[in-house]
């Protein structure tokens, strides 16, 4: 761990909220990511995941639908 003030914060490990399932998009109804994002997670550097999780999936939960 750095000490260093200028150092980014820790990336969390998932998004993941424990509800796991497809929705009728491919999407899933608890993180909103894909099947293949799901299952590339592990593989994915850390700016690969802050991406997806700063970009991506905030995206796609201002399109769902209630």
């Amino acid at each position: 761990m750095s000490n260093d003030p200028g150092a980014a914060a820790t990336i969390p490990l998932t998004p993941c909220t424990g509800v796991c399932r497809l929705d009728e998009c491919g999407y899933c109804v608890g993180c909103r990511r894909t099947g293949e994002e799901i299952g590339r997670w592990r593989t994915m550097n850390d700016a690969q995941r802050l991406y997806v999780m700063r970009e991506i999936l905030p995206a796609r939960k201002r399109d769902v639908v209630p």
